[in-house]
């Protein structure tokens, strides 16, 4: 019988800036050896560079159309059938389309060099609001696999 998994979702703690649940995970996923305070001063940094870029729109609202902007709807597992391995295509639930959405920006943020953290965690966030960047890129090629493994959709 299969375990089944927990959800920590409740003690997930909320940002003190903007009380979001989703901004809190965001700086816990972007904390690097628990610096916690390094993470929320980069990520509060990053925001208002992004509000100063996109002058008309809130910051909050430049993040949350950044992450629902990234987040896959579709992506594909491997499934084994018969001694042959499939790309089935599934489809994304809400939370696992969240976390890679997080996943992925921080990924192209950190795959960037030369710059402050909060410089190229602005950029990232204000490309993929304007559907660009490294992690829509990454969105776009898993919609693409998908679409390409089609066929073996039965399989799911």
């Amino acid at each position: 019988m299969a375990k089944k998994f927990k959800s920590f979702e409740h003690l997930l703690e909320v940002d003190p800036r903007y009380n979001s649940k989703l901004i809190g995970k965001f700086i816990n996923n972007l904390m690097l050896k628990g610096k916690k305070s390094t993470a929320q001063q980069i990520f509060y940094q990053a925001l208002e560079v992004a509000g100063k870029k996109i002058s008309d729109v809130d910051p909050l609202d430049i993040f949350n159309t950044a992450l629902g902007n990234v987040k896959p709807i579709i992506e594909v597992r491997s499934k084994r059938i018969g001694g042959a391995t499939y790309q089935v295509p599934i489809q994304v639930t809400t939370k696992r389309q969240t976390s890679l959405a997080i996943r992925w920006i921080l990924k192209a943020v950190r795959g960037k060099k030369g710059r402050p953290a909060y410089q190229k965690l602005a950029d990232e966030l204000v490309a993929a609001y304007k559907k660009e960047g490294a992690a829509m890129t990454n969105r776009q090629n898993v919609h693409k696999m998908a679409e390409a493994n089609k066929a073996f959709a039965h399989f799911a």
